[in-house]
């Protein structure tokens, strides 16, 4: 890469199997992958403001602008897309006792906790960037990182199976949905292979259409809501309260960030071949920073997501700038509730399917960088680590202590550290060894 602050960005020439972070393609596939990378996104960063009763548009609008602030703050070298983090859904619900339905009265309690949570982020980040990654990576290695990672998609995993499972229909319309991005991955070349999100859930879409609007099976697509939608709209903005209580439960959310964020590095790194360490500290303040920016405004807390990584790795475009470009499409989407409602109009099934594919994509990628890294399994501390975490990920195991509870992406992610911790030998049993 360069050394000016952002990377040159040269055109790619001729045919290449991977886009590296300073490299594009042509302005028109650019673009294209920017929405596929919205596309990709867009699933968790609607569904995960729903649940904790936030405005969807609002959120979109928020990654936009969380995404912009990362790749400013990171220079262009780290390829990430940041939207809203599961991580923030039980501790949110439980400092609002929100009752799950509509809108939730008691967000601004929640911002706070979100911003004090992006400051505690942000403050790692520069101790980080102070004395250097080791520490960190002492306590996160990568048989935790790599578990982490798997945990995230693994733990998604029943919400994308739930949500198509509510009648023969849907769960069959799931699977065509695959098998259509499957197609797309396998059977296609160039552009449209790499766009192989984007296009398998548009054919997916017009043959949901073809089945229901116009055969008359299953649910049919309610294109109303796109026609009764403005073209344009402001999003409704809130002002955070900062409750002590609140700030207390949700604080701790920023481990989980930090090692979603160091996994995600992890992840690029091995999948690009560059080394990203020297940018983990920015990396996190940048997260950070777009926490504290999207609580003020009204969001939800924003992660670097693993279902973007999931669209780099099976396109093996890791351009930075094309999530430069996404974030301005999500921009456009926050101020447009008619784009939005197209969007909604895509079916549960179909998205579901998609779902499937992503979060798979995302729990690969985890034990990737197990391979990458050449993690020992022979090593019975890595064993145990990796069998725990990913058993307490995928079951979901909940812990509560007093008013604070971890779900179990977070029982996970605690679970591996202190594992890791506690099971490491001492330099004379290591050297007896």
């Amino acid at each position: 890469m360069s050394d000016s602050y952002f990377p040159r960005w040269r055109a790619q020439t001729g045919v290449k199997t991977v886009v590296a972070p300073d490299e594009r393609l042509a302005w028109p596939q650019m673009f294209a992958m920017g929405v596929q990378h919205v596309v990709a996104m867009f699933g968790s960063t609607v569904l995960a403001p729903l649940l904790m009763g936030f405005d969807p548009n609002l959120c979109i609008f928020m990654s936009g602008i969380g995404t912009l602030l990362f790749f400013v703050v990171v220079g262009g070298r780290v390829p990430s897309y940041l939207g809203s983090s599961f991580a923030f859904i039980g501790l949110v619900i439980a400092a609002t006792g929100y009752s799950g339905h509509g809108a939730n009265p008691n967000i601004p309690v929640a911002l706070g906790g979100i911003i004090a949570c992006g400051v505690v982020y942000a403050l790692i980040g520069v101790l980080v960037s102070a004395i250097g990654t080791k520490w960190i990576e002492t306590l996160m290695p990568p048989v935790v990182t790599g578990a982490i990672v798997c945990v995230i998609g693994l733990n998604l995993a029943p919400i994308a199976v739930k949500g198509v499972s509510g009648s023969q229909f849907d769960s069959w319309m799931a699977l065509v949905t695959v098998l259509c991005v499957g197609g797309v991955a396998v059977f296609t070349r160039g552009m449209l292979q790499r766009l192989l999100i984007l296009v398998g859930l548009m054919i997916a879409y017009a043959i949901y259409a073809v089945v229901t609007n116009g055969m008359g099976l299953g649910k049919p697509i309610d294109f109303s809501i796109v026609a009764n939608a403005a073209w344009f709209g402001m999003p409704k903005f809130s002002a955070p309260v900062f409750d002590p209580h609140a700030m207390t439960l949700l604080v701790p959310v920023a481990v989980i960030l930090v090692a979603e964020n160091l996994g995600h590095i992890k992840a690029v790194s091995a999948m690009t071949g560059h080394n990203l360490d020297r940018y983990v500290g920015r990396a996190f303040i940048g997260d950070g920073l777009a926490t504290i920016v999207s609580g003020f405004a009204g969001g939800t807390g924003v992660t670097t997501y693993a279902e973007n990584i999931g669209v780099m790795a099976v396109t093996k475009i890791y351009s930075t700038l094309v999530f430069a470009i996404a974030a301005l499409i999500a921009l456009v989407l926050g101020f447009s509730p008619k784009f939005g409602a197209v969007i909604q109009t895509i079916p549960g099934p179909v998205l579901g399917g998609v779902s499937i594919v992503v979060f798979g994509l995302i729990a690969v990628t985890g034990a990737r960088i197990w391979v990458v890294n050449k993690v020992d399994f022979s090593d019975n501390r890595n064993l145990i680590v990796a069998a725990v975490t990913l058993v307490l990920g995928a079951g979901d195991f909940s812990l509560k202590l007093g008013d604070f509870g971890l779900g179990g992406i977070g029982t996970a992610t605690f679970g591996a550290i202190v594992l890791y911790a506690l099971l490491r030998k001492k330099p004379a049993q290591e050297a007896a060894v």
